[in-house]
């Protein structure tokens, strides 16, 4: 609506200074020509701005003008309340700041768009961590150290604990920003940047040295980046498998059968989907039980074979109630059983190992 798109003119110049008619049109995804009708129209309601000519140049508000709109759509203000996540807040240690601003907006807004926030709060509940993350209290005991630091632009020392050996290492870093993901805190961190879980941070030590951050960074913009690499490394391999009817796979393995999966006569679809590893698609697939075949690698095919020809023997009917016999078939269920180097699964998607060179 053009009214909505007149008080978002206003705010982003109120909010950002001086803009192009480009910068607007890309902001509101309209055109430039667009953008030209929307400011006539505003300096004919009075609002006191003005455009510069030349490279530089754009659109601005008049020097001190302010304005008093505190208006919010229905939707807007139950946006507002969705948004407001208390336990990451709480982590950061904002907890009483957000709740004393929401408490504030809510005074504020007109009875009927404060039935929407309440109504909102009510039915709606979000819990972002999945359900086997670390609830304990101190998980991320240096989180508002680094929030501090990240603010302030801080140099931090840390001992680090990573995935690979040597495990505990000593790192000193530019935190540039914290992204919160499934739960668990990452800083992106200069030199390179490169990414550290806040909860593997062992030891941390504030410094007296501030560090400039890279002109143009874009925190979103390099967690984008990072989740594309980071997907890409880990699905290296591919396996051919049969599901059957009805059986889903999650993640990218699904997004696979999706766009090429072959049903055959009998209903089940067969696809190749990518896998992280051997290892890590033997536990993946065994989940699944007699839902899933896989049918290649060989080895993986092998594999999941050797287990299930181990859990037949466990589970098999006793042909003696004598001790002996219960003692020899679990000595041999022992020795079918992969190693455990063998069921050693790679880290959790969910959870990411630190980049190389961490």
């Amino acid at each position: 609506m053009k009214s909505a798109r007149l008080v978002s003119i206003l705010l982003l110049l109120q909010t950002r200074g001086r803009m192009t008619a480009a910068a607007l049109a890309a902001e509101l995804e309209v055109s430039v020509r667009t953008v030209y009708r929307d400011v006539e129209a505003l300096s004919e309601a009075g609002v006191p701005l003005y455009g510069d000519a030349g490279h530089a140049g754009g659109y601005r508000l008049l020097d001190g003008y302010r304005t008093r709109l505190t208006g919010l759509t229905a939707g807007e203000a139950e946006a507002l309340f969705l948004a407001g996540v208390p336990g990451p807040a709480a982590e950061l240690g904002l907890g009483p700041l957000l709740a004393a601003a929401q408490l504030k907006v809510r005074a504020a807004l007109p009875q009927e768009l404060r039935e929407h926030a309440d109504r909102v709060s009510g039915r709606f509940h979000l819990d972002a961590p999945g359900w086997y993350a670390d609830t304990g209290d101190g998980a991320t005991p240096y989180l508002p150290a680094v929030a501090d630091a990240v603010w302030n632009s801080r140099v931090l020392h840390v001992l680090y604990r990573r995935w690979r050996e040597p495990t505990d290492v000593r790192r000193r870093l530019e935190p540039y920003g914290l992204v919160l993901k499934a739960g668990r805190w990452y800083v992106v961190a200069g030199p390179g940047p490169r990414t550290f879980r806040v909860d593997q941070i062992l030891e941390l030590s504030a410094v007296d040295e501030e560090f400039t951050r890279p002109d143009g960074f874009d925190l979103g913009g390099y967690w984008a980046g990072y989740q594309r690499d980071f997907h890409d490394r880990l699905h290296r391999a591919e396996a051919v498998v049969r599901l059957a009817p009805g059986t889903r796979l999650p993640g990218p393995a699904g997004a696979a059968v999706r766009a090429g999966g072959v049903p055959d006569e009998e209903g089940w679809t067969r696809a190749t989907v990518p896998i992280e590893s051997v290892e890590h698609a033997h536990a993946e697939f065994l989940r699944l039980g007699a839902a899933v075949e896989v049918l290649a690698p060989p080895e993986l095919r092998e594999r999941i074979t050797a287990t299930v020809a181990a859990l037949a023997r466990t589970y098999a009917p006793a042909q003696s109630a004598g001790p002996q016999s219960a003692e020899h078939r679990a000595q041999s269920a022992r020795r079918e059983e992969p190693s455990a180097e063998n069921r050693e699964r790679l880290p959790d998607p969910g959870n990411p190992p630190a980049p190389s060179g961490n």
